[in-house]
């Protein structure tokens, strides 16, 4: 079998006003204190449970995945392999400058699907290739282990527009909402001879961030590990009204 972690950065400067700027390498400023605490409290629950017995921890390049993932890393015991195709959606020549003097030129991708972030950057289209193809070459590399990537919400939503067949060219009418240091998890295996393809186990699984802020800690230490599924059965059809 082969599991796919995709974890998003802790809550980032970018992403919290009044800090306002567009942020791709030149505007990331990296993680806020309380995404700093974020990443921590995840770290502690992955050392505490060892859910995830990861073979391969690969994070983004952009400031605020680069430092989710230095601090998760020493509950997976691995290093970091930095992959700049896991990054965010390009913003182009928008990369640092403040939100309120370009907001007006952003195009909203759903009804200009064609037209780029910025000038130089990724029209949504452009950012799921990059997306699909990055996956598509770490899943190869790495085919039945478990891959943990720590990423961006772009990018989580990139995954179910692959995995799921998704239009790749809009972005979906759905809107996902991938909440900082949340795990997701994609699983690939056969079952009784049939192939199976991705499978969504987990979205959005942040439990660990309840902790911020609170004097109460979840006793990680005394939950057991996700528990194997039970054997499954191939699906069989189901008998119509007519007959």
């Amino acid at each position: 079998m082969t599991r796919l972690y995709l974890i998003r950065h802790g809550q980032a400067y970018c992403n919290v006003p009044p800090y306002g700027l567009v942020a791709g390498m030149r505007g990331d400023a990296g993680l806020t204190p309380q995404g700093r605490e974020q990443a921590e409290r995840l770290r502690d629950r992955l050392a505490a449970t060892g859910e995830i017995e990861a073979d391969v921890l690969i994070a983004s390049t952009l400031p605020r995945a680069r430092q989710t993932a230095e601090i998760i890393a020493p509950a997976l015991d691995l290093p970091i392999i930095f992959d700049d195709e896991v990054q965010e959606e390009s913003v182009g020549d928008f990369d640092g400058l403040p939100w309120k003097e370009i907001e007006d030129q952003i195009p909203d991708q759903r009804v200009e699907p064609y037209r780029p972030f910025g000038p130089n950057g990724e029209s949504w289209g452009q950012f799921v290739l990059r997306v699909g193809t990055a996956l598509n070459r770490i899943l190869q590399e790495h085919d039945g282990k478990n891959i943990v990537i720590v990423t961006h919400g772009g990018v989580i939503d990139a995954s179910f527009a692959v995995f799921l067949g998704m239009n790749t060219l809009v972005p979906s009418e759905t809107g996902f909402y991938t909440r900082n240091t949340s795990i997701t998890l994609w699983e690939r295996r056969e079952i009784d001879g049939f192939s199976l393809r991705w499978r969504l186990a987990c979205y959005n699984d942040d439990l660990h961030v309840r902790e911020v802020g609170s004097a109460a800690r979840i006793p990680w230490a005394q939950l057991a590990p996700t528990p194997a599924p039970a054997r499954e059965a191939a699906a069989v059809p189901v008998p119509t009204e007519e007959e």
